[in-house]
C-alpha cells in the first residue's frame, strides 16, 4: 500500500544518501517536524493520557482495527522461521528493517502465527502529529515515543519498556532509525535497541522483511508488493557480558542475520551501490 503520494523525491533522496553512505538519514519530504517545548508537551501529554479511560478506550478501538487491518493488509503475506521463537519465554524487543509506515503489520502478522502477544511499537513523536486513520493508529494502537532528549531516553523510556516488556509483550523497535520507502537492502544498525536489550536482559527477535513486486499495479509510480517475513534465531544477551558488550555482540549478530537473509532472499551479495531495483516495485522506466 503506497501512503503518503509521489515518491520521486523520496527515492532521490535515498539515491544520493544510499551514494554517500549516510543510510540511517532521513529521507522523507513531508514528515511534520516538532520543536524541542513542542516535543515535550506531546511526550509529557502522552504520559499522563496512558491510563486515562478516554485513551484507554481510543486505544481498545485502535487495537482492533490494526488486528483487522493487519489480516487485510497480509493476506499474501508469507512467513518463515516461526518455528524460531517458539521456545522465546517472556517479553522480547523485535527488530525489522523500515521502509513502509504499515510493514509493522507484517511483523504482527507474523508473530501473531506463534502467539497472541501485544505488540508495541516505538515510534517517532513527530508521528504523533500525523492526522487521519493512519495518525489515528499511530497514536493510539500500542505506540510508545521516543525523544531527542536525554532524560526521557535515559529514564523514562527504559521504565516504560521494562513494564510492557515485564507483562510478557513484544516490542517492535526499528534500529535503522529512518524510514526508506520500499528500500529492499538492510542498513546499519543502531546500539540504541541492543543496549535496551541488554539493560533489561530480554531477547531480541531478529525479522527481516522480504518484499517482491507483482505485475499489478499500485499506483502509477509503483506495483504491489508482497512481502515475505523471515523470523530469524533470537539473540540472548549473555549473563556474563557487560550491557555495553551485550549490546555491541548482539547489534552486530542482528546485522549478520539480516544481511544473510537479504543474500539468501534476492540470491545477491549485499552493497550499498544504489540501483533503481533497490526500490522495490518502482516503476522508474
Amino acid at each position: 500500500m503506497i501512503i503518503g503520494g509521489d515518491k520521486t523525491a523520496v527515492v532521490a533522496n535515498i539515491e544520493q544518501a544510499a551514494k554517500h553512505r549516510r543510510l540511517n538519514d532521513k529521507v522523507e519530504v513531508a514528515d511534520p517536524t516538532l520543536a524541542p517545548e513542542e516535543e515535550e508537551r506531546l511526550l509529557n501529554d502522552f504520559l499522563s493520557r496512558r491510563n486515562d479511560p478516554k485513551y484507554l478506550a481510543k486505544n481498545q478501538l485502535a487495537r482492533r482495527g490494526i488486528d483487522l487491518a493487519t489480516q487485510v493488509l497480509n493476506r499474501q503475506t508469507k512467513v518463515s522461521g516461526a518455528q524460531n521463537i517458539t521456545g522465546v519465554v517472556g517479553g522480547a524487543i523485535v527488530t525489522s528493517n523500515h521502509f513502509n509506515p504499515l510493514e509493522n503489520t507484517a511483523v504482527r502478522y507474523a508473530l501473531k502465527q506463534v502467539n497472541k502477544k501485544r505488540l508495541f511499537v516505538v515510534s517517532q513523536p513527530t508521528n504523533f502529529k500525523m492526522t487521519g486513520w493512519v495518525g489515528f493508529f499511530l497514536k493510539y494502537a500500542d505506540t510508545i515515543p521516543i525523544s531527542r532528549g536525554l532524560h526521557y531516553m535515559r529514564k523514562t523510556f527504559p521504565l516504560l519498556l521494562k513494564d510492557i516488556l515485564a507483562a510478557n509483550n513484544y516490542v517492535l523497535i526499528y534500529p535503522e532509525q529512518e524510514m526508506w520507502f520500499n528500500y529492499c537492502k538492510p542498513r546499519p544498525l543502531k546500539r540504541g535497541t541492543y543496549y535496551y536489550a541488554a539493560r533489561l536482559n530480554v531477547p531480541v527477535i531478529s525479522c527481516f522483511v522480504e518484499m517482491q513486486a507483482t505485475n499489478k499495479d499500485d499506483n502509477e509510480q509503483f506495483k504491489e508488493v508482497i512481502y515475505t517475513v523471515h523470523i530469524l534465531k533470537p539473540i540472548y544477551p549473555d549473563p556474563n557480558k557487560s550491557i555495553d558488550e551485550n549490546s555491541r555482540i548482539m547489534l552486530a549478530t542482528d546485522y549478520q542475520q539480516k544481511k544473510a537473509a537479504y543474500e539468501a532472499a534476492y540470491h545477491t551479495q549485499l552493497n550499498y551501490d544504489f540501483k533503481a531495483e533497490d526500490i522495490v516495485g518502482w516503476n522508474h522506466e
